[in-house]
């Protein structure tokens, strides 16, 4: 939904010129004889975009490992690998990220890389740290579902936002959404589901369930607020 001023969390602002001579997408939805222009997003406002939306993924992470629940994605991927051989959660994110840098730097260009990046480097330091600053009394794993997922998917959207991600599927479904136009919620959806299928090895079918709910819930959010009809990727 385009908003009269830049945020971190909405798409690029629209402002209504009278002689504009590039005409976005959504320029048709425009009174006519409109035009509009998009403002990009400043270097400072990428930094707390991308700052904030790690940050609320990491917490969504943390949230889900207090409970014995697995997420979605490359996360998901490093999180199991974690779990069953006990290797470093924030080495094994970045590794396992590798090719899906290389697809980011082809196609999607060297900003969006590097900012990608720069994000996966953010939740590996901040998945080490949180826990040493956050502790839980009583997390109902529920809520924790809902809750965890809600968050992670509202991090990730700030991230898509300022064209960046948080690697692994995040790149490949951005890459079709522009590429094909398919949502990239839904594909991160299906992707998301492979993962969890793999977990059934180390959890119960309890906690696979809740772990779908919270990919349910992430994935919703994305393919709700993330459509590219809608909002002009920057």
């Amino acid at each position: 939904m385009p908003m009269p001023t830049p945020c971190l969390t909405c798409g690029p602002a629209v402002v209504e010129v009278p002689e504009a001579t590039n005409q976005s997408p959504s320029a048709s939805h425009l009174p006519q004889g409109s035009r509009q222009t998009t403002l990009h997003h400043q270097p400072f406002e990428d930094v707390q975009a991308l700052f904030t939306g790690t940050l609320f993924v990491a917490f969504g992470v943390l949230m889900f490992g207090n409970t014995g629940l697995l997420t979605g994605g490359t996360t998901g991927l490093a999180l199991l690998i974690h779990y069953t051989l006990g290797w470093n959660f924030g080495a094994v994110l970045f590794l396992v990220n590798v090719p899906f840098y290389v697809l980011a730097w082809r196609r999607m260009g060297r900003a969006f890389t590097l900012k990608t990046v720069l994000a996966v480097g953010l939740l590996s330091g901040l998945v080490t740290l949180l826990p040493k600053l956050v502790s839980f009394g009583v997390l109902s794993p529920v809520f924790t579902a809902v809750m965890g997922g809600l968050l992670m998917g509202v991090g990730i959207l700030m991230l898509f936002r300022h064209r960046a991600s948080l690697g692994g599927f995040n790149v490949l479904a951005l890459y079709l959404q522009d590429r094909f136009g398919w949502r990239a919620g839904r594909v991160q959806m299906a992707m998301d589901a492979l993962v969890l299928l793999g977990s059934f090895a180390v959890l119960d079918w309890q906690h696979v369930a809740l772990s779908v709910l919270g990919a349910v819930m992430l994935n919703q959010t994305l393919a709700t607020n993330h459509r590219k009809e809608r909002y002009v990727a920057l």
